[in-house]
């Protein structure tokens, strides 16, 4: 579907953007929301796939059907953690150096 880092992030926008759509409805399109969360939440398990896919995917089926929630952007929420949080505290973890102690 998507694989760029680029792709997802505009992806992501797109399917924010369409979330918070039903705001300017002042109400009368929140019922759009109980069509729109189930699809949110299966493209969020399909952008991010893994544990934490799904774990995003259930928050943004519950949030998009949460009324007054549609102002939170779940999927670049996600991307942010992906590729700015999690990747760097992998970074961290793969360049920490292992200390020998060579008095034997």
């Amino acid at each position: 579907m998507f694989h760029s880092k680029r792709s997802k992030l505009v992806a992501g926008v797109i399917f924010d953007l369409i979330g918070m759509s039903s705001l300017l409805g002042f109400g009368i399109l929140e019922f759009a929301d109980l069509a729109w969360a189930p699809i949110a939440g299966y493209l969020m398990t399909k952008l991010y796939p893994g544990k934490s896919g799904v774990a995003a995917g259930i928050f943004t089926t519950v949030e998009e059907l949460l009324p007054g929630l549609d102002v939170i952007p779940s999927f670049t929420i996600m991307w942010c953690y992906t590729y700015l949080i999690k990747s760097e505290k992998e970074s961290n973890k793969n360049n920490k150096s292992i200390d020998v102690d060579h008095s034997s």
